[in-house]
């Protein structure tokens, strides 16, 4: 049965995950609607990444239930939901067949699977192309995904789950590796997805304010495996809060492009 009109994209209800006798994540609840853009924002180690990683089924929490896109985790096919899921980050990139294209690695998304293991049709072939040219890499379709610089590899990755047209998109600190100029073509080519009509609801990791751009609505502050706080970002990016957070004395001010800048206060 599919999922009802107006379901949650992932609702989190008292979810809790001990590893060896220590709490990662405490009686944490989390609701995100479909339409939704939120960043989990957190410094290292505060268990941002665990909590995605519980969202799409690689972890399995200790207490409490997981409903993503309307389907209870421990009552669904994994692999039939992740088909509705894209996922960037580092270790989705590590895994990639470094031999493969740029084109190749692009395509392989809609099959769901670490590279191509089977002749892609022609249409595919196409698509993958034409969603190259989207994200400015269509100078590269040859070039090994080994060859690639950090940058490079982040938007082939964008690009590979953007041709799936997931309903939910993950991206784990996807910019925690990029210099400046990278930073900023990937979160061109974020925007320019997130406005699209079929965008995905997004979740975005990451413990640089910079990289909270116009597109996200809502955010939820991670500190020791539990949830400081959570809502529409504009009020969860107080220096009050983020100084909580991050162990700092911080102010936060609010750029003209709509961009948070986080600075020690003085």
């Amino acid at each position: 049965m599919e999922p009802r009109e107006g379901s949650p994209a992932v609702e989190l209800a008292g979810v809790s995950l001990t590893r060896g006798g220590t709490t990662l994540l405490g009686d944490l609840s989390w609701r995100v609607e479909r339409g939704e853009n939120w960043t989990v924002l957190g410094p290292n180690g505060a268990g941002k990444t665990l909590l995605l990683r519980i969202v799409t089924g690689y972890i399995w929490p200790t207490l409490g239930t997981v409903t993503v896109l309307g389907k209870r985790l421990g009552t669904v096919d994994l692999r039939t939901l992740r088909r509705r899921i894209g996922w960037v980050s580092q270790a989705v990139s590590d895994l990639l067949p470094g031999q493969s294209t740029l084109l190749e690695t692009i395509a392989s998304g809609p099959l769901a699977s670490l590279g191509l293991y089977e002749d892609p049709s022609p249409e595919l072939i196409a698509r993958a192309e034409a969603i190259a040219g989207d994200y400015g890499l269509s100078a590269m379709l040859t070039r090994p995904f080994r060859l690639l610089s950090s940058g490079e590899r982040q938007r082939v990755l964008l690009a590979r789950a953007a041709l799936m047209a997931p309903e939910l998109l993950i991206l784990d600190e996807p910019m925690s590796n990029l210099d400046m100029g990278g930073r900023e073509l990937f979160l061109e080519n974020l925007m320019r997805l997130s406005a699209s009509p079929e965008a995905p609801t997004i979740l975005l990791t990451t413990h640089n304010t910079l990289e909270i751009a116009p597109f996200i609505t809502h955010g939820i502050i991670v500190k020791g495996g539990k949830a400081l706080k959570a809502g529409p970002v504009s009020g969860i990016m107080t220096g009050e809060t983020l100084s909580e957070a991050f162990g700092l004395p911080l102010v936060v001010e609010k750029g003209s492009a709509g961009r948070y800048v986080a600075t020690l206060s003085r």
